[in-house]
């Protein structure tokens, strides 16, 4: 059985800082692509970052110079470092492992960013 589960989210002020970790298990985590989604109230599903099984990582243009996206083999865990963090960063912010034609969702965990 194959289980993603998002961590790390909460209420945060605008400047602030959270990092979101994604536990992984089920899946030889070293041979997947691994990535962060987000989806804002009333919004579109949007990719935030990626890691390749390589370490190759990737960001989508909102988000370079803020966030961080990292893994940890050893762990079977992804992380997302967020740095700088604005009101429209708000949004639920899901964990993505995908190889091949296999395709893996969390569950989610929700950023606020307010004052």
């Amino acid at each position: 059985q194959v289980q993603l589960v998002e961590s790390g989210g909460g209420l945060v002020q605008p400047g602030g800082s959270l990092r979101l970790s994604c536990a992984t298990s089920g899946i030889v985590f070293s041979l997947y692509g691994m990535g962060w989604y987000r989806q804002g109230p009333g919004k579109q599903r949007d990719l935030v970052a990626t890691v390749s099984n390589d370490g190759t990582t990737g960001y989508a243009d909102f988000v370079k110079g803020r966030f961080t996206i990292s893994r940890e083999n050893a762990k079977d865990t992804v992380y997302l470092q967020m740095n700088s963090l604005k009101s429209e960063d708000t949004a639920v912010y899901y964990c993505n492992a995908v190889r091949w034609n296999a395709n893996y969702w969390g569950q989610g965990t929700q950023v606020t960013v307010s004052e």
